[in-house]
């Protein structure tokens, strides 16, 4: 079973610097390293409690560490919740996901600020992850990292929705 590793808050601006793909190299579970925001694929056979460990063994500093099976992930990205809401011209796409299932789903959509001059727009959940919509307007950002933690009460990270597919697609490949 192939699984999904999720660093949360690692190589942001200066701070928790790393380099992700040394890291993939010296993990022995057939790695492979997407982007620079800590997000790998784990193709060998693993317990979750083995890869955390050695991932945070093998970092220089503390760091919350996500786990998923990619089987969820693939599940969560067929389900396309994205295709019920139109895509506003001026959002992206971000799946967050928590550290652990949420005990409860708040009514959704659930959109921050309230109005038309939203910046994130929560969507839908699946399982731990999250899937929301984000638009960068005026001065004050807000993030859906943000929005999601505070409203599930748990820690999480985020990724663009197009990492989420290129993950999916690696699933896919044979190693």
């Amino acid at each position: 079973m192939a699984l999904v590793v999720f660093l949360r808050g690692v190589n942001v601006g200066r701070n928790k610097r790393f380099q992700p793909a040394l890291l993939a190299r010296e993990l022995p579970f057939d790695v492979v390293n997407v982007g620079a925001a800590g997000t790998f694929v784990v193709r060998k056979p693993v317990a979750k409690a083995t890869l955390q460990s050695e991932v945070l063994a093998r970092l220089p500093f503390e760091a919350e560490v996500m786990i998923c099976r990619g089987s969820d992930l693939v599940a969560m990205a067929r389900e396309d919740a994205f295709a019920d809401d139109a895509i506003p011209p001026d959002a992206q796409r971000f799946v967050s996901v928590l550290a652990k299932n949420p005990r409860a789903v708040p009514p959704l959509p659930i959109v921050r600020p309230p109005g038309e001059a939203w910046h994130v727009r929560v969507v839908a959940v699946s399982g731990p992850f999250v899937l929301s919509f984000w638009r960068h307007l005026g001065d004050r950002v807000l993030y859906p990292n943000e929005v999601v933690e505070k409203t599930f009460g748990a820690p999480t990270t985020t990724r663009n929705w197009n990492t989420i597919l290129k993950v999916c697609e690696l699933l896919a490949k044979k190693p």
